[in-house]
């Protein structure tokens, strides 16, 4: 069974600075183009940040120059860096692969960004 599990998330003020780390228990792993996804109170799923097979990544504008995403293929794991957090960058943090098929959905790690 495929698992994802995603840690690293925890409360942060504004300013502050956080890495998360998503654990992918799938076979062919470095086959997977991936990507981080966040979703905030009552708003839907977005995708924030991608990462290819091969390290190439992208952003979405809202994080952009904050964020860094990479992959460690020999370890199965994906991090997203998270520079100069904005409170509205609160949310539960998900990772899977960037387009169809999608693996199971983990629990993901809760962000807050607060003073």
């Amino acid at each position: 069974q495929v698992q994802l599990v995603e840690s690293g998330g925890g409360l942060v003020q504004p300013g502050g600075s956080l890495r998360l780390s998503c654990a992918a228990s799938v076979t062919l792993f470095d086959s997977y183009a991936m990507a981080w996804y966040r979703q905030a109170p009552g708003e839907q799923r977005e995708l924030v940040a991608g990462v290819t097979s091969d390290g190439g990544t992208n952003y979405s504008d809202s994080v952009k120059g904050r964020f860094t995403n990479s992959r460690d293929n020999a370890k199965n794991t994906v991090y997203l860096q998270m520079n100069s957090l904005f409170p509205e960058d609160t949310a539960v943090y998900y990772c899977n692969a960037i387009q169809f098929p999608y693996l199971d959905w983990g629990k993901g790690t809760l962000v807050i960004v607060s003073a």
